[in-house]
């Protein structure tokens, strides 16, 4: 009896050492969690990612009848979380080409460009509506202003979100901000404007989507538009191909600038998050 007594004494010793480095690393993972996510509650799937990060470049080199290298980049985020539903994104775009000045090829600067935004949607208590907030920045040396940046807040809408596709659009007043450089004859300023903005995504079963992203914000001095549409397909895990069409038009641009802008990427996305 003693014994059969010991053998379960040492047993259940044994096993409590065991399980006590597992109990210690699911309370350590739990803590992480709490931490990183302190008001986090999943919404439909407790196993989907509340923060991603996604680190996007591109590089096209192009020789023969035109020499130029362009580079692109950017990072894309997003934030889920009780009350709020954030989304950031900041993007670069610089190129290079070889252009010919006195009869003279030389390699020149003929684009550069900064721009990223934030929107921050708060919750009401039908989680699907909500307040935003919303503000970009642009810096681009090739369209005739120093920076421009605008702000806008106003109603926000999740309409639907479920494994095969999500639709949400925002809409309110808002004011825009303009640095005219010196040589620069416009009639644009700064000044009151209305923005609305909607998302479209659609996902395939093998892991790729498709986003739809269209925004407008008219002024009293003209109106601004911007569409992009991509798709993304898995190579790894943590790994993509984007190809994509961005689409931006102006109207009463400054002399010799566009009012329509084309650009066709193909980059490469890796998932930090």
């Amino acid at each position: 009896m003693q014994d059969s007594f010991a053998i379960r004494l040492v047993a259940f010793t044994m096993l409590s050492f065991c399980l006590l480095p597992s109990a210690q690393a699911a309370k350590d993972r739990n803590l992480i969690r709490t931490l990183y996510h302190p008001d986090m509650i999943p919404d439909v799937d407790e196993e989907a990612p509340h923060f991603t990060m996604d680190g996007e470049v591109g590089i096209l080199f192009a020789t023969g009848n035109s020499d130029s290298t362009t580079i692109k980049g950017g990072i894309v985020s997003e934030h889920e979380t009780r009350w709020w539903s954030n989304r950031y994104f900041g993007e670069l775009l610089y190129k290079e080409s070889e252009v010919e000045r006195k009869g003279e090829k030389q390699r020149e600067v003929t684009a550069e460009r900064v721009f990223g935004y934030a929107q921050l949607d708060y919750k009401l208590n039908h989680r699907d509506r909500r307040l935003f907030i919303y503000g970009d920045y642009e810096n681009d040396d090739f369209n005739g202003f120093h920076y421009r940046s605008s702000i806008a807040s106003g109603w926000s809408h999740q309409l639907w979100q479920h494994e095969v596709s999500a639709f949400r659009y925002s809409i309110g007043p808002g004011y825009s901000l303009v640095s005219v450089e010196e040589d620069t004859e416009t009639s644009i300023n700064s000044g009151l404007i209305a923005r609305a903005s909607v998302e479209y995504r659609y996902f395939w079963t093998t892991g790729a989507k498709f986003r739809q992203f269209a925004s407008i914000e008219a002024g009293g001095h003209n109106i601004r538009s911007r569409s992009e549409s991509a798709v993304t397909a898995k190579i790894f895990d943590s790994l993509a191909l984007k190809f994509a069409v961005t689409l931006t038009h102006e109207t009463n641009t400054p002399e010799d600038v566009a009012e329509l802008n084309t650009e066709s990427s193909i980059s490469l996305i890796y998932r930090f998050f």
